[in-house]
């Protein structure tokens, strides 16, 4: 079963934004995605009301969180909690450390929005000792950006996925990652995306 998943979505749980994660799950399912990932700025559980909105069948909902490093942004998943924040703080934290702390509770670490001129990695997003995949495909990127990120992964080897980037109202889905297998759980993303069994796509 493939399944269409948009693993960067921002709600008003970001603070930088008023998106009521209502309206995204809705307008999601309403494109015939399968389902959404949560990823709001700085903290795993400032989305954690999401987990009660009531959702289409079937349709699943997972939470990760959009980390500033010292080299840009990183989208991280796997993750449960704010444990991973040993620094109490949300701007540019070490990268290192971060991917660090991320592994050891069982994380993964994928470079946001690679190219972009601003709070992206560029090159450094494609260092697999520290990155387990890259965000090939960006909602919010220019097509270029995306094309030269696609390209050094697929030089590479490197897994890639792809994800909106939403803030607002009709964005969600302009970008998603797709999974040729089965998806339930959140071992489940992260062991699918780990392994690289999933591709980037736009509509």
């Amino acid at each position: 079963m493939v399944m269409k998943i948009d693993l960067h979505c921002h709600t008003k749980y970001s603070l930088d934004n008023v998106f009521d994660p209502v309206q995204l799950i809705r307008e999601a399912y309403e494109k015939g995605l399968n389902g959404v990932c949560i990823t709001d700025h700085f903290s795993v559980e400032a989305s954690r009301p999401v987990d009660k909105i009531k959702k289409p069948e079937g349709f699943l909902i997972f939470r990760g969180v959009e980390i500033s490093t010292t080299i840009g942004h990183m989208l991280v998943f796997g993750l449960r909690d704010d444990a991973w924040n040993i620094w109490d703080r949300d701007f540019y934290l070490d990268t290192r450390s971060v991917v660090a702390s991320v592994r050891s509770r069982g994380g993964i670490c994928v470079p946001a929005h690679p190219y972009r001129p601003v709070e992206s990695m560029a090159d450094l997003a494609f260092d697999r000792s520290l990155f387990d995949a890259v965000e090939a495909v960006n909602g919010g990127n220019l097509p270029e950006w995306n094309e030269r990120a696609a390209e050094k992964a697929g030089i590479i080897g490197m897994p890639c996925i792809g994800g909106s980037d939403c803030h607002g109202p009709g964005k969600v889905g302009r970008a998603y990652t797709v999974f040729d297998n089965p998806v339930t759980t959140l071992a489940d993303l992260v062991e699918e995306i780990r392994q690289g069994r999933c591709r980037p796509e736009k509509p």
